[in-house]
């Protein structure tokens, strides 16, 4: 009896190993070779100086927003009742 579950348990153990190293090693099986988390040309977008400017002024009306939303916050929860 004891013996089986040895071999249970080796079995367990090794087919475990294999799944992690056959999902470790997933990327090197494929046929394609370009990997879209690190590209050498930046996409078309940044190109655009146009949609840059519109970009940067959006995340400054943004940031504005949002100090003025804790900004409010803070004057509603810490204001002195007298």
């Amino acid at each position: 009896m004891n013996s089986v579950l040895v071999q249970l348990r080796w079995l367990l153990f090794l087919s475990l190993w294999r799944m992690t190293y056959e999902t470790a090693n997933a990327n090197r099986h494929t046929t394609e070779e370009k990997s879209y988390l690190i590209e050498k040309d930046p996409p078309e977008e940044v190109h655009n100086p146009r949609e840059k400017e519109w970009t940067e002024k959006a995340v400054k009306k943004y940031a504005d927003a949002q100090e003025k939303k804790w900004q409010r916050w803070n004057e509603a929860m810490f204001e002195r009742s007298d």
